[in-house]
């Protein structure tokens, strides 16, 4: 029996919104821990629905964790009004629960683990935006599963 890249029953996909790119992290709530998949493009926040098809077809979720943006003092910003509609799309197209996180960090949290990891010798490869995207995006998806899993 072969061994699959897939997570088992009960996973999630998360989604770091962004105008330009959108990134995705797979998790698995049994284990409570996240993998970076992949950084969609998009165009003025329109993601490229297509390659979303796709991985939503690939993975099969049970729910879509999407990173909701708070200003520091927690009121709502342009960027919310825009991603609380990108959740009622997806809603709307995959017929999927959609919840909602706050990302106020990751992206910050998402770099410096990359530029560790590199000064750690673990990765070699340049930082790019999209590698930061996709971390940001597993980190949404931890810290959902986190803050789940501790509720009664």
């Amino acid at each position: 029996m072969g061994t699959s890249n897939h997570t088992p029953a009960g996973s999630l996909l998360a989604l770091d919104f962004g105008l330009r790119r959108i990134g995705i992290a797979s998790g698995t709530p049994l284990t409570g821990t996240a993998t970076p998949l992949t950084t969609l493009l998009a165009r003025d926040g329109e993601p490229d629905w297509p390659q979303l098809d796709k991985l939503i077809h690939e993975w099969q979720p049970e729910v879509l964790i999407v990173g909701l943006p708070w200003n520091s003092d927690m009121s709502e910003s342009d960027m919310t009004v825009r991603v609380r509609t990108f959740g009622s799309q997806l809603q709307e197209r995959y017929k999927l629960e959609v919840k909602f996180m706050d990302e106020r960090y990751t992206s910050a949290e998402a770099a410096s683990r990359l530029k560790q990891q590199r000064q750690g010798g673990i990765r070699n490869k340049r930082i790019n935006k999209a590698d930061v995207d996709s971390l940001a995006a597993a980190i949404i998806a931890e810290s959902w599963m986190r803050n789940t899993n501790n509720k009664s």
